[in-house]
């Protein structure tokens, strides 16, 4: 079997609020396509925990402490050649230091 990976799924961790920001500029770059459809996403709200450690910067919670928060997790159909524009849009917007993104290839032809 041979298989041409095209599409990747973008699984974006962040607060509710950024979601439709992230949504509609991954839109403009071609991301969130299915078929005859854009800003097409799938959100759900889930708890994130972390701890900022020394030299952070969070944009939630203090240094050395666990902390625990609302987010949504989203999840988008990126074609493979728009990965890096999409990672440059993410980190553009979104206020973590460091977000966290899963990038998961997509064997649907």
């Amino acid at each position: 079997m041979n298989i041409d990976i095209r599409q990747v799924k973008l699984e974006i961790y962040t607060p509710e609020e950024f979601v439709k920001p992230i949504r509609d500029a991954l839109a403009l770059i071609g991301a969130c396509r299915v078929g005859n459809y854009s800003h097409v996403i799938s959100c759900q709200s889930t708890t994130g925990s972390w701890m900022p450690l020394e030299n952070s910067n969070p944009y939630n919670g203090t240094k050395g402490e666990i902390c625990t928060g609302s987010e949504s997790k989203m999840e988008v159909r990126c074609p493979v050649e728009k990965i890096e524009e999409a990672m440059q849009v993410i980190r553009k917007i979104h206020p973590y230091e460091e977000p966290l993104i899963n990038i998961i290839p997509l064997l649907n032809p």
